[in-house]
């Protein structure tokens, strides 16, 4: 049976905007989903994707195949084809080997069209917000001149352009699958997952709001068991000012989780959540401990795996 990794985050509160929607006239608005029947805030597992894919960069020696440039606003590859896939000994990527890549070519008039396509071995999910969205939006103006395109009128140079911005001042909760016996190079999965815990900004249009994507809490799952089963395991019953696991510990309670398959981090120790782990038998620890505690037995069973 293969080994899995199964994560669930939750980030600290904080006030989230621009997060790359749609701009309906001078409003900036959310991505917003129905979740339980209400509107929540959302941030795609791309946005995630991308962010992440920056971290593995500064972790691995080779850099990842796809590197985003700031300057020409594009991205440039170190092997466009994956031609390093061709072979088992090939020079491949950390970020095509985790996160999975597709290049197709249309048909053409002599042939059929192709697909070069490797599946992700990590998967994300969406993150939702963990309170519904009621409703907030910002007034703001944007100096004199700062956005040529948005100006009117014969003194538009000099007259400041008004914008609104919907916001929502919440926590995002999103989840993580990885088997690590799927890589090509299985240390990578190490890497994932010190990039995971030291996520910082997600999405943003232009950079204008900083929302901290940093775990807040973290409930790691190293299992054979082929389903999840913690994904969006966090609640909030005040607003989201404090975060609970209600959910994780009823499948605790039926057996469907097993407590010696968790690792839970938490960010502060004299917590109501952590009260409420403890209470269960699972001692937390803080999030960077609770990333070494994971990769330390996950590549302690990756090599017991290896050697049988």
């Amino acid at each position: 049976m293969s080994l899995h990794v199964y994560a669930n985050i939750v980030t600290p509160f904080g006030t989230a905007a621009n997060n790359r929607a749609e701009t309906e006239g001078n409003i900036t608005t959310l991505q917003k989903i129905l979740w339980m029947g209400q509107p929540h805030s959302t941030v795609s597992a791309e946005a995630i994707r991308f962010a992440l894919r920056q971290r593995l960069a500064e972790l691995d020696e080779s850099g990842t195949n796809r590197q985003w440039n700031e300057m020409s606003r594009t991205n440039s590859w170190q092997d466009p084809e994956f031609l390093g896939w061709n072979s088992e000994t090939g020079k491949t990527y950390i970020d095509d080997d985790l996160l999975g890549y597709m290049r197709a070519e249309a048909a053409k008039v002599d042939g059929p069209g192709t697909a070069r396509v490797r599946r992700a071995v990590l998967e994300v999910t969406r993150a939702v917000s963990l309170t519904p969205w009621t409703g907030d939006v910002t007034f703001n103006a944007a100096s004199p001149g700062a956005t040529p395109s948005a100006s009117r009128g014969k003194n538009k140079y000099k007259n400041p352009v008004p914008y609104g911005s919907e916001v929502h001042a919440t926590r995002y909760q999103f989840g993580i699958s990885l088997t690590p016996g799927s890589l090509r190079e299985k240390s990578r999965a190490a890497k994932a997952i010190e990039a995971l815990c030291h996520l910082g900004s997600v999405a943003g249009n232009q950079g204008r709001f900083l929302f901290d994507f940093s775990p807040e809490a973290v409930v790691f799952r190293l299992t054979h068991d082929p389903a999840p089963r913690i994904l969006y395991c966090f609640e909030s019953n005040d607003y989201g000012k404090s975060v609970c696991v209600d959910q994780l510990l009823t499948r605790l309670d039926t057996g469907d989780i097993k407590p010696e398959e968790l690792i839970c981090g938490v960010s502060d120790r004299e917590s109501a959540l952590a009260q409420q782990l403890q209470n269960r038998g699972i001692e937390p620890v803080g999030v960077k401990a609770a990333c070494n505690s994971l990769t330390n037995r996950m590549t302690q069973a990756l090599e017991v795996e290896a050697g049988t």
